[in-house]
């Protein structure tokens, strides 16, 4: 063991070295116009040299030329990157390192799917263009992929094995980092306009036929699952299985009968606009017990793991019963784009809700949890959602999120609207002993925002908790709470970070809302979901 990582470490060390060789005394050198249009990103060496690097790119004119060149170059890295992690797998010698090395090859496989996606959006040529907002959705979850292989690998104790493999993909992350802040300059240019604060109505991205289908009280499935053996299937991944086979994409609908499904399912990326409706979170429930401190990485802890976009979820519980003597233990994972949750439960201890990444959106929902249970690198609105906190294990304090924004162009962070933060049964009887916040910085950039929420006494005055007691993102961070009300809501003692702001402007707050944190209005609609699209 002790041999092969020297070996590995050698080999990294001997490929930088490669690097820097290659770097300095390189026949393609940039040109004077790739140096300018480098220079003008977070990360200009890997831009000189992999701009430069391939004789047969053009120059880029406009900073959308440049944008799409960067977008491919990354692309190539991380393909790259994905074969040199692929033969690792002989190299896995313990249950954790193969977990790790697990997760890390999916997540580059992800990476690789969102860097194709965001490529073939960009090509005007293309049926299906993206616009600006799409393209750093797509771009926010490719980073945040690689960096959900780094944090599994010390989650397991096996960063000395991972750490090659990630850093094979330092190239990547910085690429796509440039593509991030070249598309941050685009979307400043655009003229985004708001809506009106009163809107009620479904999200725009769902089409009539979701909206009816969310609206109605019966709906017809393509398939249903009864554990009494009354529909097509006994499971629920068995009808996910067959659906992932279907030829045409379009909405499928899968009810899920009354009873407790004992099982882990996930959706692919490639399997999308599944709906699952069950027949409400009280009498449908989807239950794991995975865990950290049972050998899973958080990332593959979860119930239920969704990658597909469109994924659409009605009247279901997600729990996981692994307790809160396990650490770490995800109820449900999304990392699905314009996926809708409506009247449905999360139920867990720590890390209940990972909202992963992309744009998502949470009605009506009930979530339960002690500690960062809401938390991941998504753009998430929650709206008339219960937030409700549990009682954690002794000399424990209870964190509500954890958001987990790790580049400042990302376009992601967590707005809770119009919902209530209380105290689960279970605390109340106690409530005095354990203290809770809204929230703390898992990464560099974290960004939260409470509004129009009625915050319960429970809160501590302070509101927000620093990371492991560090001055770790406090002046980088973006903390803000508007027009909350309730015991808790007072702003007069909250901390005095930089990073955290009390909003007064509506403004400000709009930029949270559905309508502009995750342009809702261009796909909620079509889900049958209703919304609030501003203030």
């Amino acid at each position: 063991m002790a041999m092969k990582l020297t070996f590995l470490h050698s080999l990294l060390i001997f490929s930088s070295m490669l690097f820097q060789t290659a770097l300095s005394r390189s026949h393609h050198h940039p040109s004077n116009r790739i140096r300018t249009w480098c220079n003008k990103t977070p990360h200009p060496e890997p831009c000189k040299y992999w701009m430069s690097h391939y004789p047969h790119r053009l120059t880029p004119k406009h900073s959308t030329d440049f944008r799409k060149l960067m977008v491919q170059v990354a692309l190539e890295r991380a393909l790259s990157a994905k074969s040199y992690a692929s033969q690792f797998k002989q190299n896995c010698e313990s249950d954790p390192q193969k977990a790790a090395w697990t997760d890390c090859l999916k997540l580059f496989d992800n990476t690789v799917h969102q860097l194709n996606r965001t490529l073939q959006g960009l090509d005007t040529k293309h049926k299906e263009t993206c616009t600006n907002f799409d393209a750093q959705t797509w771009l926010s979850a490719a980073l945040t992929y690689i960096h959900t292989c780094r944090d599994g690998s010390k989650e397991l104790n096996v960063s000395n094995f991972i750490t090659p493999i990630y850093t094979s993909n330092n190239n990547v992350s910085e690429l796509i980092s440039n593509s991030l802040a070249i598309g941050s300059q685009l979307l400043e240019k655009e003229n985004r306009t708001t809506t009106d604060e009163g809107y009620e109505s479904f999200p725009s991205w769902l089409s009539n036929h979701d909206r009816r289908l969310l609206a109605a009280s019966s709906i017809k499935a393509n398939l249903v699952v009864a554990k009494d053996g009354s529909g097509h299937f006994r499971t629920i991944q068995a009808a996910l299985n067959l659906a992932a086979k279907r030829k045409r994409m379009t909405r499928f609908v899968i009810h899920v009968k009354k009873g407790v499904y004992r099982e882990n399912i996930e959706v692919v990326n490639t399997n999308t606009n599944i709906m699952l409706v069950g027949d409400s979170l009280r009498y449908t429930i989807i239950t794991g017990g995975r865990s950290v401190k049972g050998g899973y990485t958080t990332f593959n802890s979860a119930t239920a793991g969704i990658d597909g976009p469109g994924f659409i979820a009605r009247g279901i519980t997600f729990s996981n019963t692994a307790g809160a003597l396990k650490g770490q233990a995800v109820a449900l994972r999304s990392s699905s784009d314009l996926s809708v949750f409506y009247r449905c439960a999360f139920q867990g201890y720590q890390d209940t809700l990972m909202v992963h990444s992309q744009r998502q959106f949470y009605r009506e929902c009930y979530i339960y949890g002690t500690i960062d249970f809401i938390f991941g690198n998504a753009a998430v609105v929650f709206q008339s959602c219960i937030i409700y906190v549990r009682k954690p294990l002794w000399g424990q304090v209870n964190v509500i999120t954890a958001q987990a924004r790790n580049d400042p162009f990302q376009s992601t962070g967590i707005s809770i609207h119009n919902s209530q933060v209380r105290a689960a049964p279970d605390l109340k009887p106690v409530i005095r002993y354990y203290k809770t916040y809204l929230g703390r910085p898992w990464m560099q950039y974290s960004r939260v925002v409470f509004m129009k929420c009625y915050l319960d006494s429970l809160v501590d005055p302070a509101g927000w908790l620093e990371w492991q007691r560090t001055n770790f993102a406090l002046s980088t961070l973006y903390y803000g709470e508007y027009k909350n009300f309730g015991p808790a809501s007072s702003t007069r003692y909250r901390v005095k970070w930089p990073g955290f702001h009390v909003i007064t402007s509506a403004n400000v707050a709009t930029s949270f809302t559905v309508g502009s944190l995750i342009a809702g209005r261009s796909w909620l609609p079509t889900t049958g979901v209703p919304f609030t699209s501003g203030l």
